[in-house]
């Protein structure tokens, strides 16, 4: 199928395809034209990528699970390692996040408080 097909097929811009491409997430035969022609297996790739993207992984870290579907967005256990790694990254930013907030809500609490306001005499 030519990108366009796919695109529709699977509702990401051929622009977003040509970037999986570029990151070596999917990949394209070419016709004598030079036109990307894609299979079917590409549709559930596509599915795959957006399925992790939407958990929040990079792409460089997706490249690396590509290879542990099982079939459908099934994962095997070679992905448990890179999915660990990166639940590890991100409850450290949670954990600083916490801290940056309790520091602000402290510094909060230490700025003088608004004068009340005087009403006009009327």
């Amino acid at each position: 199928m030519k990108i366009g097909d796919l695109a529709r097929e699977t509702g990401v811009s051929p622009r977003l395809l040509r970037y999986y491409e570029e990151q070596g997430l999917i990949t394209a035969q070419r016709a004598a034209s030079g036109h990307r022609r894609y299979t079917q297996d590409t549709v559930e790739a596509v599915a795959r990528i957006r399925m992790l993207l939407g958990a929040g992984l990079p792409t460089s870290v997706i490249a690396g699970l590509m290879d542990c579907f099982t079939g459908g967005t099934e994962l095997e256990a070679c992905a448990e390692q890179h999915l660990r790694a990166h639940l590890d990254g991100i409850e450290s930013r949670i954990a600083q996040l916490q801290e940056t907030r309790s520091a602000l809500t402290a510094l909060i609490g230490t700025t003088a408080a608004p004068a009340p306001r005087q009403l006009a005499a009327a």
